[in-house]
C-alpha cells in the first residue's frame, strides 16, 4: 500500500521557485533512495513533506492531505525526520534528547540504545559533548523515538568518518530488515544506497527525471543525472 504520494509538487522560497514538478511514492515497508546533485531540490522536497515549506500539488500521507496540515500534525501522523546537519538539542543530555521526542510504540530508549550502543554509554552526557558521529546517532535515535511510520534521512552520513558511516549504514540495514519501516533516504553514496534501498528517484532542477528499481539504474543514467 502506498504510504506517501507526491505528484506534480511545486514550491518556492518567496519569489524564487525551487520545485517545478516532483513525483514520488513510498509504499509501506519500502526504502526509497532520493537522489540528485547538490541544489536540485531534495531537501526542499523534504521540507514540503514535513510541512516546513508551503507547497502545491498532491502531497498525501496515509490518506491525509499534507497541504492542509501544520508540521506538528504531519509529524503526529507518523513522519519522522532526521534533518541534515545533526540537529540534536545540544544543551540536553542524551537521555533527555530521547525522552523529549518519545511517543508510545515499538521504539523506546532500550531499543534505540541497542541499535546504537554508544548512546547507551553516554546517556548522562550533554549532546554538545558528543562527537559528530554520536550526535548523528542521537538525531536518528530521537526520530525513532517518535515511532514513525516513515523515516526520512536527509544526508545522515555526510561529513562523518568512514567507520561511523559504516555503523549508520548498518543501522539503516537493520531497520529495513527487522522493522519493515518505510524510509526515504537521501545520500551521495550510490553503492550504499543500492544495498539499502529498493528503488531510486532522481531529482534534477526541481523535477523528477527518473524513477525505478536499482536494477534499471544504468551507468549511463547515473552519470547523466548524478555525475559531477
Amino acid at each position: 500500500m502506498t504510504l506517501l504520494s507526491l505528484a506534480n509538487v511545486t514550491a518556492a522560497y518567496g519569489a524564487s521557485q525551487a520545485l517545478f514538478g516532483v513525483d514520488l511514492t513510498v509504499s509501506e515497508g519500502e526504502a526509497v533512495a532520493f537522489m540528485g546533485r547538490n541544489g536540485m531540490g531534495k531537501s526542499t522536497t523534504v521540507k514540503a513533506i514535513c510541512r516546513m515549506l508551503p507547497a502545491h500539488g498532491t502531497l498525501v500521507f496515509d490518506g491525509h492531505d499534507l497541504t492542509r496540515l501544520p508540521s506538528h500534525r504531519a509529524a503526529r501522523l507518523g513522519i519522522g525526520l532526521v534533518p541534515e546537519g545533526r540537529r540534536c538539542f545540544r544543551d540536553l543530555t542524551v537521555a533527555e534528547n530521547l525522552t523529549a521526542a518519545a511517543r508510545p510504540g515499538h521504539w523506546d530508549r532500550a531499543r534505540v540504545t541497542a541499535l546504537f550502543p554508544r548512546l547507551g554509554e553516554r546517556l548522562t552526557q550533554r549532546a554538545a559533548s558528543l562527537s559528530g558521529g554520536e550526535q548523528q546517532m542521537l538525531t536518528i535515535g530521537r526520530a525513532l523515538m517518535t515511532n514513525p511510520r516513515l523515516l526520512i534521512l536527509d544526508e545522515a552520513t555526510e561529513g562523518l568518518a568512514p567507520i561511523v558511516r559504516q555503523e549508520i549504514w548498518a543501522a539503516i540495514a537493520t531497520l529495513k530488515a527487522e522493522t519493515g519501516m518505510a524510509m526515504l533516504v537521501i545520500d551521495k553514496s550510490l553503492a550504499e544506497l543500492r544495498t539499502a534501498c529498493d528503488r531510486a528517484v532522481i531529482l534534477e532542477r526541481g523535477r523528477t527525471v527518473w524513477a525505478g528499481p536499482f536494477a534499471d539504474l544504468t551507468t549511463d543514467i547515473s552519470e547523466r543525472h548524478l555525475g559531477v
